[in-house]
């Protein structure tokens, strides 16, 4: 995700003196830094092991499942359970950074079709309910994954 926070030398604001006093570490300042709380989502889905596990389970389905095995045939399975860890783990609110290509550059050349889609998430479903996901917590996280559908199916 990237930032559109502009530097304060861009504004103009460099030259104040309150600016240009370096600042002392928060630590050396007696304040604690606190590291980011992990977001509900990510805890229930038991954290990049947990992650990890269910999509070792959903990359099997998906290879094994018939309606979609031919699109999984050549594919590096174990590499793309890496970046679906990833990629879920952040989606989730963990703290994961998937650095792999986007969605729509990863698919454009699968003419991936809205019933290949649907399958795929039939697939994951089944990998939670294995998994013992909470269904609250499965609708939470295809309602985070649900936007990549408009960049993933073939117009």
């Amino acid at each position: 995700m990237k930032s559109w926070i502009v530097p304060f030398c861009l504004l103009g604001l460099s030259s104040l003196s309150v600016w240009a006093q370096p600042s002392p570490p928060l630590a050396d300042a007696g304040v604690s830094v606190a590291a980011p709380a992990e977001s509900p989502l990510y805890l229930s889905l038991g954290k990049k092991a947990g992650i990890g596990r269910l999509m070792d389970d959903f990359v099997n389905r998906l290879a094994a499942d018939t309606r979609l095995s031919e699109s999984f045939r050549e594919a590096n399975l174990p590499h793309l359970k890496e970046q679906l860890t990833e990629q879920v783990c952040e989606v989730a609110g963990g703290p994961c950074v998937y650095k792999g290509v986007d969605m729509k550059t990863a698919h454009e050349e699968m003419n991936i079709r809205r019933s290949h889609f649907n399958a795929l998430v039939e697939d994951l479903q089944a990998a939670m309910d294995a998994q013992g996901i909470a269904f609250r917590v499965q609708n939470q996280l295809l309602a985070r994954l649900a936007p990549m559908h408009r960049e993933i199916i073939a117009r």
